[in-house]
């Protein structure tokens, strides 16, 4: 292979300069985007931080007029009018403490609209954030590990928000005070100001430079600190498995060798801004040092006036504080420009729903009756193009049926499922509802049409009432109550002391596996589905919990199209049919008596290893 020219080198680093260039751009125009709604407080404070910028430089002008006058009246002859001169110094000291006066007032209104503005638009991208993340395909979170999205949400709009509210203003303010402080400094003395100005290349070049790579290091810090956060979310919801394990040890190091990488790129970043302000702090103050030094000779010469030297020394310590500033407000800038490009990442990608040619309005589409079929279904997921779960998959379900599908492990009985609630669209063929491809069916409604029970039941960490909710948001408590006593679950949520309002825990940990189970059921049971799906929803419960489980699900599957998923055939034995999944095709189809009657079929073959025929 032939190795690239040191031209091609040089013009993708151009490329990527111009890209990181466009994308700084990019990132200052979105975050204004979500600043104009509160522009009214916005706009206010951007007036206040001139001002008070400004009123900052007549501290130095004043204080020039101040003591150079003094000090020029103490050398004057003694036909200087005393008292005249004492009282120009009095009103130069009530203007001053009136500037500060001033100053203080106008900051405060400055800090408290900026707040306001930026706090503001911060929730409001926070919230569209949350709301696009949840709306992704699951295609986007089979690529994406949980920790890292929460981090998202977390450090990098934090980030973004110390940005926004306390280092934008500092770069206006510190900017301000740069281009009037030179301004006075030529005002001062021509001959010092070039003097002084002729380190200004050498620094713009040098923040040029490190800036960009304090940038690159930030951004890969904070993508060590997601990879911490995914630890972190992956260990405590899975805190159950790591302490029967005892796996509490190897967590730890895990942790620890994230945060370790953490640490690396941090202090990286850290070294760049080491030298990046030693280098300015040098630069910058010992450039003073020779300007005082030479304007001090020209003082001595007569060449400028003791007020104006004074004037010129004040200003130039203010400006070399202005740019002494610039090396941190700007890595910090570099950093939130990371952030701010993760966050528009997420915000980028195309939601859910919004890629499908729906061509059907909901408003106009009534209820489904629950009719179900899968045509020649082919599908690979995205992130295994090349393995092929589903081999043109045909079955019907008419309404009101019960359709079990069985089969080995990696059959394809998942695979269907996620079909079915759309979760994936087929790669070719169309999984149909009413004779209507899915895919012509907005997102809302059809799923609004399915409920699945689970086999594993995640609840949230609210109450009994809220997790029954949330099949109908908005759902009565007579609802909620009657959805429980059909899931058989009304009577042991009244045998506790807070009845519904009980606190279920961290993903139901407070509940045993066959209440969470009678959880999941009323919650379906509300949602009043046309389609049902049942995910092994018994096979991990006792025979006590099963058979009261079986009796809620039983009274579900009443004039609703249910979907049984079951390694168990015992469960499936009075479906009105039987689906037998092979390598991601149907080997077999009919009902329990017919499918054990094939001497050589895959369900008897199952069959026999779990019961006798």
């Amino acid at each position: 292979m032939r190795s690239r020219s040191s031209k091609d080198k040089v013009t993708d680093t151009e490329a990527s300069k111009a890209k990181l260039n466009r994308e700084s751009l990019l990132g200052a125009s979105w975050i204004l985007k979500y600043l104009r709604p509160y522009r009214r407080f916005f706009y206010p404070a951007l007036v206040c931080l001139f001002l008070t910028s400004g009123l900052a430089l007549v501290f130095p002008y004043m204080m020039g007029q101040l003591v150079g006058g003094s000090m020029g009246a103490a050398n004057a002859s003694s036909d200087v009018d005393v008292a005249s001169i004492s009282a120009n110094i009095n009103r130069m000291a009530l203007i001053l403490a009136g500037a500060l006066a001033l100053q203080a007032f106008i900051a405060y209104w400055r800090v408290r609209w900026f707040a306001r503005a930026g706090e503001r638009a911060l929730a409001d991208i926070r919230r569209d954030t949350y709301s696009r993340i949840i709306r992704l395909p699951m295609a986007y979170f089979s690529e994406h590990r949980v920790g890292e999205l929460s981090s998202r949400l977390a450090s990098d709009l934090t980030q973004m928000r110390d940005t926004l509210i306390m280092t934008v203003p500092q770069i206006i303010r510190q900017s301000v005070m740069l281009i009037g402080g030179l301004a006075f400094v030529l005002t001062s003395s021509w001959k010092l100001s070039l003097f002084m100005l002729g380190t200004l290349p050498i620094v713009i070049l040098t923040v040029a430079i490190v800036g960009r790579k304090i940038r690159g290091y930030s951004r890969d810090a904070q993508d060590r600190l997601a990879e911490s956060s995914v630890v972190v979310e992956e260990t405590l919801q899975a805190i159950s498995d790591v302490k029967s394990f005892t796996n509490e040890d190897h967590e730890t190091a895990r942790y620890g060798n994230t945060i370790d990488g953490f640490l690396t790129a941090t202090l990286r970043a850290a070294g760049a801004r080491a030298f990046f302000i030693s280098f300015i702090i040098f630069v910058l103050f010992g450039t003073i040092t020779l300007v005082v030094w030479f304007g001090a000779g020209m003082l001595q010469e007569g060449a400028i006036t003791t007020e104006e030297f004074t004037r010129f020394v004040l200003f130039s310590v203010f400006v070399g504080a202005a740019l002494g500033s610039l090396p941190e407000i700007i890595s910090q800038l570099q950093t939130s420009l990371g952030a701010t490009q993760r966050v528009r990442d997420i915000l980028n990608t195309t939601p859910e729903g919004e890629s499908r040619a729906s061509c059907v309005d909901a408003r106009e589409l009534p209820r489904l009756t629950g009719a179900v079929e899968l045509r020649d279904v082919h599908f690979s997921y995205p992130s295994r193009p090349d393995v092929e779960v589903a081999k043109g998959i045909n079955f019907k379900a008419g309404a009101g049926e019960r359709i079990a599908l069985v089969g080995p492990s990696g059959a394809g009985k998942s695979t269907i499922i996620q079909l079915l609630l759309a979760f994936y669209d087929p790669d070719s063929g169309a999984v149909l509802y009413d004779g209507m491809d899915s895919r012509t069916l907005p997102l809302n409604f059809l799923r609004s049409q399915i409920a699945i029970v689970p086999q594993e039941v995640l609840l949230f960490g609210g109450s009994i009432r809220e997790n029954i909710a949330y099949g109908k948001t908005g759902a009565t408590d007579d609802e909620i109550a009657e959805a429980a006593r059909q899931a058989n679950a009304h009577t042991f949520i009244e045998s506790f002391p807070e009845g519904y309002q009980t606190v279920v825990g961290d993903r139901g940990v407070r509940l045993s596996g066959g209440q969470r189970q009678r959880i999941a059921i009323a919650r379906a049971i509300l949602a009043d589905p046309a389609v049902l799906i049942l995910d092994e929803a018994t096979s991990s419960l006792d025979s006590e919990s099963e058979k009261l489980v079986q009796e809620a699900l039983d009274k579900l599957m009443q004039n609703r199209t249910s979907i049984i998923i079951a390694h168990r055939l015992a469960t499936v034995r009075d479906a009105d049919r039987i689906i037998v999944l092979k390598n991601g095709e149907v080997a077999e189809s009919g009902t329990h008596a017919e499918l054990s009657g094939k001497q050589e079929g895959v369900y008897r073959m199952l069959a026999e290893l779990q019961f006798s025929v």
